[in-house]
């Protein structure tokens, strides 16, 4: 019943794009300045690299070392916001109105959400995060390295970094720009997640510079993403093939990358996103079966019980630890580095994942934007990370040893070699890899060429493919930059300079989703009285 309904939809919602086509072409406000300023990004690299390194670090330590406060407080605020709007009355109102239909069945829609936010980093960071955590933890927080005790922070900061805050911090903007867009009838821009904090024609105003500004975010952000899946898949090159995981094979494959998430792309939210998110989903429950069956299950069910308790009893606490105090960097250099990459990912993710939520109300969208993935994505933790760290400390596997000698990327495929029918399990979790970074690079790069378009008139109308052809180079030019000359520290690199003027947008989508629930009138927002 479902898969007819959604193809009904899909067949309604093509008419209307047939109806209501109209011609589509570049905004020139929008494209040009994020596009100069991304090529003068790269080509600044090439020409002088001194000059490049020193104003990407001077602007780094801005960011995350005299304004790393504001990100932990957005965080923070955005997870106390987010529960408030599911038990407010504004969780009952129908993105689209009480008419809407959903576009998407539950099962893909939660598929796509989870591989659009976690992209490939959960597969990258699930093994090689913990490790840096249990190896340095912070200094000023008196934990001994390589101990019981920093096992126990390792686990407890991956469920911070991985689960309700990164969240939050994707949902307040998507249920903002849903409402706005489909609801308000506000436009088609990135400037809609302000939308309820001003009037429509002053808003037309600062639609292009926040549109502009949000692309370059953006791009940094997903390129951050995009260079951890290419070393993710180097390391997976070298466990199969023996291949040595260096800078040729990198070229290599962010080439075949950028050519596979364009034509994903070109094919469109309905086929390519969906398939391979439905795919992905699949291969993942097939990794953490795996783990379950063959894992150290007993040490890793046991503790991530204890560490998770311990996470919930200190969230908001060490969501906020910043070091300054005394003179601490580890968070600049780790909750502040995520902190700025989902925010950096958030202004235009949101503009997608309000798409897909089309005809569902505003609790459901709390379900599914942020309780079900914070929930997978702990399970995740618990499982991987779990399994890393007992490795480490039996002995079993020299995960850090690994890590120093062949890199970050290498860790993963260190630990699954260590199972049976390791080669078969490491086949399938480079799959997982190649299609999370794939899903999440396309439905970005879609969500991307649809904002520096002008005709989108209905949610599921696409942008042309030149335009999604030229995004997709960029990210793929721009990640190729960072990770050949500064390798793990370029993807924190790209992370820091997305994140921060995305920052502020961020604190404006949690104004605008506050000014909704307490003036609701104002909005004209009515109960859905329609049954699910």
């Amino acid at each position: 019943m479902e898969n007819t309904k959604f193809k009904n939809e899909e067949e309604k919602f093509e008419e209307n794009s047939e109806e209501e086509k109209t011609v589509q072409k570049i905004r020139p406000y929008v494209f040009y300045p994020t596009f100069i300023l991304l090529i003068s990004t790269i080509i600044l690299n090439f020409t002088n690299e001194k000059l490049f390194l020193k104003v990407t670090s001077v602007a780094k330590n801005f960011m995350v070392v005299d304004m790393g406060w504001l990100f932990s407080i957005t965080g923070g605020l955005s997870v106390v916001i987010i529960v408030f709007v599911y038990f407010s009355p504004l969780g009952e109102v129908r993105l689209g109105g009480e008419d809407a239909e959903p576009i998407l069945n539950r099962p893909s829609w939660f598929a796509i959400t989870l591989c659009t936010t976690i992209a490939a980093g959960i597969l990258f960071w699930g093994t090689a995060e913990p490790m840096w955590h249990f190896a340095y933890p912070p200094e000023s927080l008196g934990i001994e390295p390589r101990s019981v005790d920093a096992a126990k922070f390792a686990m407890e900061t991956m469920y911070l970094h991985w689960t309700f805050i990164p969240y939050a911090i994707y949902t307040v903007p998507t249920i903002v720009f849903g409402f706005a867009y489909y609801n308000m009838k506000r436009s088609f821009s990135v400037g809609s997640q302000i939308a309820p904090l001003v009037k429509q024609k002053k808003q037309k105003k600062f639609n292009n510079i926040i549109d502009a500004v949000v692309l370059f975010t953006v791009a940094t952000g997903i390129s951050s993403s995009f260079g951890t899946a290419v070393m993710n898949m180097g390391g997976g090159m070298n466990a199969l093939f023996n291949i040595n995981n260096s800078k040729s094979l990198w070229v290599v494959i962010t080439v075949a990358g950028t050519i596979a998430f364009i034509i994903s792309s070109g094919t469109g939210l309905m086929k390519g996103i969906r398939v391979l998110s439905n795919v992905n989903m699949y291969i993942y429950y097939i990794i953490i079966a795996v783990l379950l069956i063959l894992g150290p299950s007993v040490y890793f069910l046991r503790v991530g019980t204890e560490t998770f308790g311990i996470f919930l009893d200190n969230i908001f606490s060490r969501a906020l630890f910043t070091g300054g105090a005394a003179g601490d960097q580890w968070a600049s250099d780790w909750t502040m580095f995520y902190w700025s990459n989902w925010m950096a990912w958030a202004p235009v993710s949101a503009v997608f994942l309000a798409r897909v939520a089309y005809g569902y109300k505003i609790k459901e969208v709390v379900l599914m934007n942020f309780v079900f993935p914070s929930i997978f994505s702990t399970v995740w933790m618990t499982i991987l990370s779990g399994t890393t760290i007992n490795y480490q400390m039996t002995g079993k596997v020299d995960v850090l040893g690994i890590m120093s000698e062949q890199g970050s990327g290498a860790a993963a495929y260190a630990v699954l070699g260590e199972l049976p029918l390791s080669g078969v399990i490491i086949a399938i979790y480079l799959l997982a890899v190649m299609i999370s970074f794939i899903t999440a690079t396309d439905s970005t790069t879609n969500a991307m060429s649809s904002i520096s378009t002008s005709g989108i008139k209905i949610g599921d109308e696409e942008a042309p493919l030149p335009i999604k052809l030229i995004w997709g180079i960029i990210i793929g030019g721009i990640a190729l930059v960072f990770i050949t000359t500064l390798g793990l520290d370029g993807i924190k690199m790209m992370s820091y300079l997305g994140g921060f003027p995305a920052l502020f947008l961020g604190l404006f989508s949690l104004a605008s989703l506050v000014l909704m629930m307490r003036r609701p009138e104002k909005f004209d927002i009515k109960i859905n009285k329609k049954d699910d």
